[in-house]
């Protein structure tokens, strides 16, 4: 884990970097530069109007940054593989258009559209599913700043996928692309990028899995960015240190799960036991648990569990570890996963019969692979009282799209677009 790697300074020289800053005008002046350049190529109006949109929002972020980080921008390892992610896939989708005869330009607009509102798409996820546990206890202006800050990690993928969804339907139809040909074309570097953005979140310690005794577990550190690493949270706040694991269940405190020769095995606690009380106090939430267990383990002190049906049960008094538990790690699984289906899809692309085939491919073996990765994984709740996480509900969704998808492709004749020497296509 290295969620942090350095910190940008919010001066330089004396002079503010961010806000109405250098950064600012510099960005100013390279963007001038380029438009100057632009305007002297055949369609370089519709070129220069086309990145207005994506220059004013960097310029407002760099405006805004000093309201979300006041002591200088830290350059965190997740947002740094967001970058190479980006590059990565970029990269590979220019080669694969230079294969096809296609204008590169066209490739590099459509990815920026595609990785903006990819962000947005898969940050807007995030903050909707850990709404109620992260961000309802602050005030509405704080939360609204935390929400902001994706670079701290807390990207859905599926919302990534639904964003650079709408971005790349907007552009096809505006630049009057065939719609399934680009998809084919970018398939590929849409899983490359998501292996990369995978290290990104084991830099970050997010997206993790439950603890396991394989050889290759990974513990994190206590510390995070802010108090505790979320592997080291979630352990704390479920009671894991202590050998059980605590669930809210429909307003009931439920044991999902004991260790073997743990306190929680050894005192008597067994699995779908009922927590009424911890250390006195009645368990209404899972928020009042975890401060429970937080309290116990920093003070050192014994801790009293209220168990239906069996009473208290003393647990011996426990010191915060320096690392978590020992868990699966479940984002190289994902990178691996990611990395494995884009090789797939890349070799698959020359062999397609028809426009969509790579796309669908995509669809069908990553819902697939994703439903079985959050089987241990442990950092999404169940979905609306359906026993799986949403991307799990998410996963069967595009599964039951992806048939009809396949089922009208099969009746499609054999055509393939971007094949050379049939096809050119220039940026517009």
């Amino acid at each position: 884990m290295c969620s942090n790697l350095f910190i940008i300074p919010s001066h330089l020289l004396g002079l503010p970097l961010f806000g109405f800053g250098l950064l600012l005008g510099a960005l100013l002046v390279v963007a001038g530069g380029w438009a100057a350049w632009a305007l002297q190529r055949p369609n370089g109006r519709q070129e220069v109007t086309a990145a207005l949109p994506v220059l004013a929002i960097m310029a407002g972020a760099i405006i805004f940054l000093p309201n979300v980080f006041p002591d200088g921008f830290p350059v965190r390892g997740y947002g740094v593989m967001l970058v190479v992610a980006a590059v990565a896939g970029l990269t590979l989708a220019c080669i694969r258009a230079r294969q096809s005869g296609i204008d590169p330009d066209l490739i590099f607009s459509l990815a920026l559209w595609m990785f903006i509102f990819g962000i947005a798409g898969g940050r807007l996820f995030y903050v909707i599913e850990y709404w109620d546990d992260k961000y309802a206890p602050l005030r509405f202006d704080v939360a609204l700043v935390e929400a902001l800050k994706y670079a701290n990690g807390g990207l859905v993928v599926y919302g990534a996928l639904f964003g650079a969804t709408v971005a790349f339907v907007l552009f096809t139809k505006r630049h009057k692309l065939p719609m399934l040909a680009m998809a084919d074309l970018v398939a590929p570097s849409l899983v490359v990028g998501l292996a990369f953005g995978r290290v990104g979140c084991l830099l970050n310690g997010c997206c993790f899995g439950g603890v396991a005794d394989v050889p290759w577990a990974v513990t994190f550190p206590k510390q995070g960015q802010a108090t505790y690493s979320p592997p080291y949270d979630a352990q704390l706040a479920h009671g894991e240190f202590y050998g059980l694991r605590l669930v809210d269940r429909d307003g009931r405190m439920v044991v999902t799960k004991v260790l073997p020769k743990s306190s929680a095995a050894e005192a008597g606690i067994a699995k779908d036991d009922v927590v009424t009380h911890l250390a006195g106090e009645e368990l209404t939430n899972a928020t009042v648990a975890a401060h429970a267990f937080e309290r116990a383990l920093i003070e050192g002190q014994p801790l009293v569990v209220r168990v239906a049906e069996k009473g208290e049960i003393v647990l011996p008094s426990l010191t915060l570890p320096a690392r978590s538990l020992p868990v699966h790690p479940t984002q190289l699984y994902s990178a691996i996963n990611a990395g494995l289906l884009g090789w797939l899809l890349w070799s698959y692309y020359p062999m397609r019969r028809r426009d969509g085939e790579v796309f669908a491919l995509l669809i069908t073996i990553y819902p697939v692979a994703r439903f079985l990765l959050e089987k241990i994984r442990i950092d999404e709740a169940s979905f609306m009282g359906t026993g799986l996480s949403i991307s799990q509900n998410v996963s069967i969704l595009l599964l039951l799209v992806v048939g009809g998808l396949w089922f009208y492709l099969s009746r499609q004749p054999r055509n393939r677009r971007f094949d050379p020497p049939h096809a050119v296509v220039q940026a517009v």
